[in-house]
């Protein structure tokens, strides 16, 4: 009946809510002992289940007479569980959601008379590999949030989901041949699970990791430690380990056809992939080869010993990161530059080649994980570039066969599968070849670029009126306010087909913007298949049918109800849909002919300028982002978005407390002000506020507001739900668990420990601080902030338009002016000092470890090219910046600093520190190479004649000249 569902509606809502559904799947993996008894669960994720002094809830369902009883039954339920996630996390751990769902599923009319009715539960109980599965989807679905998916690594779950996929490994008889000596000797032998059965799905168990270790090289560490991977592939391999036949035939063969590379690379599981050929992939560096799946020698001896000399992949692979990337923070605490590849990554490309549909699009998922966080070799780039792009982009295709058979089911079941393809194909794709041009070019090569034309095309066909539904806005289609009765979707809700389009779309600009980031000829090719309206169109909520010169077209529109035609079948673009056009936009307008032909000719500059005041800040930051291209020198749109007011609305959301959207809107600035005159100079300086410039440039405003809130706070943060203390003990508990010792063997000594377990503890306790620390995320936005606010008084005083020397010269005593000369240089010289800082401890800073971090290579290199511009000025200027001695002995250690930039920075300084304007510039000349010779710097350029770098021995050259010529 309709009221029974609706109640059980109301109730199961009650109770699934995601954290109490992520605590369910915790305890049904412990349950069904998936490898509870090899991980300890911490104190924090122990839940306390008392007892009802009442007939627990499940005995009162199975004990209602009539669906009356059920219904009150379920009601009070309802009524006891609201605003109460305890009762909630109780309820499901007693098993309350399985009685609610079968009732659900019971479809018989029962009568409301008093008399007893069958309602005994017809539904069998889901077996193990079905609740598995179940669990698994479940996490793929709801828990996507940062701190559900820290919760589902440290309790457990994570290694449950990697033992299970140790099973499909030991069901594929690829567990790596002498694995169990190793694993004996690690004492991980025990971890060696049980051959998955037939009837386990691979396919769900990778999307649920790939989902928990997402955008984490903490996490996918945890993965690769995890005991079972360990145990079943071990990063080393044995001494004594005898190869098998067929395996030595394989080899002596490959020898002979003399295409064997660095036999450093191999595993046992590589033996199964195609002979890559080698070639040198850019990205690589010149003495990395390229991935073979073979070695160079024949000898048994170097096959045993081809685990130990491993290259580890490039540790800087995340996007956001920078001087503080986590990779490098890990190698500097382990002492070790390099680490070795797991033969999981080797294990995912033969199940991407060897199995198809969603098994090889989700191994793909967690390759792409690993490959992202630099878990793989360096070589590695050209065998996924060979042997996993293609297959990638092959599955953008259209289904082969039609759909439609006699059986309906089935034929819903090849729709659903070819609908979840073609939506999650292209984002791993995209993920994948980001950063990477040697992987955007394997992936233009294998067609995408009319692939993806296609769907982004077909995203937009209009869905036929009878299965098109208009979701509910609180404003109609014109900005006001909406006025109806209906409260809810129909019975059918949204329509699957448009839903599906929506996310196809999303997916599709994703792969666009990836694939087009660094060459010209790719976002040639995206104008030539005509894709770009339908990316500009996909800038607006609620879109129209796509036409090219989209800037002209409210002009064109004949009538209102045209325009609502056009809208019609179309959908709504949610966030994720603007934010992905927004990246898709940006990502082509780094061509410069495309900037001033196509995207100006499709009307881009409006649809961006309206998503900067959009609500959702998340599409506040990508709009940002794409306005820094639109706002340069080059861009024929400067001047249209200049009228329409970005200039306000940039200065607004470079006070944003979002760090994200502040630096976007400095990094627009910046560009902004470069090459135009001095009066939109000094307006764009007086909207950002000269204080809160120099705020940003000064202050560490993101560590401080950090402290601050922890001291203001009384109650703990996500970050610090329980003190110090506990901790580090759960994390060594966790640790412990991940490299399967157990609570018996906490009592041995570190030296008992192999050597392997010793390296495993220290990289995750290194990821995990770099991963977790809020004070190192803080510094770095901090420090990304002040490069752009430096960069923007760069170019405050330089490339001033037309003027030449006079605007420059006129721009820097403003700057004197505004902010005090004094004050002007006291701010450089604080950016090239080192900064003491003590780690955070709520217990006693003053106990804490005092930490020294020297100045970043990027604020060196923007406090030099001020130094740079001021220098290139007029004798006047150039004499004050030779007055700054203090400044000038700070710059003097980095002539020795490894950044290129840097050192070329500095050579430009002196060149225009010597630069003699005219004859009456010839003694202050004098007079300032002498210093410059008293301070040393003539001595360090004379060291940068013998630099590595082209550029910078030529640079040295000529100040040491201009130096000697002033004596």
């Amino acid at each position: 009946p309709e009221q029974y569902h609706h109640s059980f509606a109301f109730a199961l809502n009650n109770i699934i809510t995601v954290d109490g559904l992520l605590k369910s799947i915790i305890l049904a993996a412990k349950k069904y002992a998936l490898t509870s008894h090899l991980f300890p669960t911490p104190r924090s994720a122990r839940l306390s289940t008392p007892s009802m002094s009442r007939l627990s809830w499940i005995a009162q369902i199975r004990n209602a007479r009539n669906t009356a009883e059920q219904i009150a039954i379920l009601r009070a339920l309802k009524n006891e569980l609201i605003g109460h996630p305890l009762k909630k996390e109780t309820a499901v751990a007693q098993g309350i959601l399985d009685p609610i769902v079968r009732l659900s599923s019971n479809t018989r009319c029962s009568k409301n008379d008093g008399k007893s009715h069958d309602h005994s539960f017809t539904t069998r109980p889901l077996n193990e590999e079905e609740t598995i599965s179940l669990a698994s989807s479940v996490i793929s679905r709801v828990c996507r949030e940062e701190r559900h998916q820290q919760s589902l690594a440290s309790t457990g779950v994570l290694d449950a989901l990697a033992t299970k996929l140790a099973s499909f490994v030991v069901a594929e008889g690829l567990v790596v041949p002498g694995a169990e000596i190793i694993a004996q000797k690690e004492a991980l032998q025990e971890y060696i699970p049980e051959a998955a059965p037939p009837n386990a799905s691979l396919a769900v168990i990778l999307e649920a990791i790939a989902v928990i270790i997402a955008d984490s090289k903490f996490r996918a560490s945890q993965l690769l430690y995890s005991p079972s991977m360990l145990a079943i592939f071990p990063l080393s391999q044995p001494t004594d380990f005898v190869a098998n036949q067929n395996t030595r035939a394989a080899w002596n063969a490959f020898n002979a056809a003399g295409l064997s590379a660095r036999q450093s690379q191999l595993n046992a599981v590589d033996f199964l992939l195609p002979c890559v050929p080698h070639s040198q992939p850019r990205s690589a560096i010149a003495q990395a080869s390229a991935f073979p799946p073979l070695g160079t020698s024949g000898s048994r001896e170097a096959l045993v010993q081809s685990g130990r000399k491993y290259n580890s992949g490039s540790v800087q692979s995340w996007t956001e990161s920078s001087s503080l990337d986590i990779g490098k923070a890990s190698n500097e605490i382990i002492g070790e530059s390099e680490e070795p590849e797991s033969p999981l990554v080797a294990f995912l490309i033969y199940i991407l080649r060897s199995q198809r549909e969603m098994e090889r699009l989700m191994a793909a998922s967690v390759l792409t994980v690993l490959y992202r966080a630099g878990l793989t070799n360096k070589t590695r780039e050209t065998a996924i570039g060979l042997l996993v792009i293609p297959l990638l982009v092959h599955m953008l295709d259209d289904p082969i066969g039609p759909l439609k058979t006699k059986d309906n089911f089935t034929d819903a079941e090849a729709t659903a599968l070819d609908w979840a393809i073609k939506k999650r194909a292209p984002s791993v794709l995209a993920m994948l070849i980001t950063d990477s041009e040697h992987l955007q070019k394997a992936a233009f090569e294998a067609g995408i670029i009319g692939k993806l034309s296609k769907m982004l095309k077909v995203s937009y066909d209009p869905v036929p009126e009878t299965s098109n539904f208009h979701p509910w806005s609180p404003q109609d289609e014109d900005g006001k306010e909406a006025i109806s009765t209906q409260s809810s979707l129909d019975a059918h809700g949204q329509s699957p087909l448009l839903a599906h389009k929506v996310e196809v779309r999303e997916s599709a600009l994703k792969a666009i913007a990836a694939l087009v980031a660094s060459k010209d000829e790719y976002r040639k090719a995206i104008v030539d298949q005509g894709m770009v309206p339908y990316i500009v169109e996909s800038m607006n909520p609620n879109p129209r049918k796509p036409t090219p010169k989209s800037g002209d077209k409210s002009d064109k529109a004949i009538n209102g109800s045209s325009e609502e035609e056009s809208k019609k079948g179309y959908g709504s673009n949610p966030v994720t849909v603007l934010i992905a056009a927004c990246g898709a936009i940006r990502a082509l307008s780094r061509s410069v002919s495309i900037l001033r032909t196509t995207l100006i000719d499709n009307g881009v500059v409006m649809p961006v300028f309206r998503l900067l005041q959009h609500p959702d800040l998340e599409v506040q930051i990508a709009a940002t982002a794409c306005t820094c291209n639109l706002v340069t020198d080059v861009s024929p749109m400067r001047d249209t978005i200049a009228e329409a007011g970005v200039l306000k609305v940039l200065c607004e959301h470079a006070h944003s407390m979002n760090a994200k959207l502040r630096l976007n809107a400095l990094w627009g600035l910046k560009h902004f002000v470069y090459n135009v005159g001095n009066d939109m100079k000094r307006q764009c300086l007086d909207e950002l506020g000269q204080g809160w410039l120099v705020q940003l440039i000064c202050d560490d405003t993101e560590d401080e507001a950090l402290l601050s809130s922890k001291g203001r706070s009384d109650k703990p943060s996500i970050l610090e739900e329980m003190s110090e203390d506990v901790e580090m003990d759960q994390f060594e508990e966790q640790i412990d668990a991940a490299l399967g010792l157990g609570r018996a063997s906490v009592s041995r000594t570190s030296s008992s420990r192999s050597k392997s377990v010793q390296q495993a503890e220290l990289r995750l306790a290194a990821l995990r601080d770099a991963e977790t620390n809020p004070a190192r995320k803080a510094r770095k936005d901090d420090i990304a902030v002040q490069e752009q606010g430096l960069d923007f008084i760069r170019n405050l005083i330089g490339g001033a338009g037309q003027g030449g020397t006079t605007e420059t010269t006129e721009m820097i005593d403003f700057l004197f002016t505004a902010l005090g000369q004094d004050r002007v240089f006291e701010i450089l010289a604080s950016k090239l000092r080192s900064k003491i800082i003590n780690p955070f401890n709520r217990r006693s800073i003053s106990t804490s470890e005092t930490r020294v971090i020297p100045p970043q290579p990027e604020i060196i290199t923007a406090v030099g090219f001020i130094l740079v511009h001021m220098a290139a000025s007029v004798p006047r200027h150039r004499q004050i910046v030779i007055a700054q001695t203090e400044l000038l002995r700070l710059l003097v250690p980095q002539f020795n600093h490894p950044s290129i930039e840097v050192r070329l920075a500095l050579c430009w300084l002196v060149t225009n520190l010597t630069w003699m304007d005219d004859t009456n510039d010839g003694q202050a000349c004098a007079q300032r190479a002498n210093e410059l010779k008293k301070l040393g710097f003539l001595t360090k350029l004379e060291m940068l004649e013998q630099d590595p770098e082209l550029n910078v021995r030529e640079r040295a050259k000529s100040a040491i000249w201009q130096i000697k010529q002033t004596y």
